[in-house]
């Protein structure tokens, strides 16, 4: 593994494996409270429409912020998977070494940054979402 010493490894490890324990936590927690409330019985309990309108709303960030969570924990997994192979702060796209500041900003980085930047540009910007 390029230019990452024992502990740098182990310590990002540790923060891969930090996370995804917070994660599952997140999405148990989440999972648990989405039985409690039922969006949908609410958005039937309103009649005005702008109630309607606002429960659709709160269905919809909910279901975003649970997808987000979840790729987040596939992320984590295949970075814990690239340091268990041996390939982790490889880029996937050149085989150069991602920096150390890159991996500790962005513990799951699977690309160095010109690659990334790259790829950001082939699919328009980050995550491809329109900005506010």
């Amino acid at each position: 593994m390029p230019e990452l010493s024992d502990k740098q490894l182990q310590q990002l490890e540790q923060r891969l494996r930090n996370r995804r324990e917070e994660l599952r936590e997140i999405i148990h927690r989440e999972l648990a409270n989405s039985i409690q409330e039922d969006y949908s019985e609410l958005a039937g309990m309103v009649h005005d429409t702008g109630d309607e309108s606002f429960a659709d709303l709160l269905r919809g960030i909910n279901i975003t912020t649970r997808a987000r969570e979840l790729e987040e924990i596939r992320d984590v997994e295949a970075a814990l998977e690239r340091i268990k192979t041996g390939t982790y702060a490889t880029c996937v796209d050149c085989n150069d070494a991602i920096a150390l500041e890159r991996l500790d900003a962005y513990p799951t980085a699977k690309r160095c940054i010109t690659c990334q930047s790259r790829h950001e540009n082939r699919r328009g910007g980050r995550d491809a979402t329109p900005s506010l």
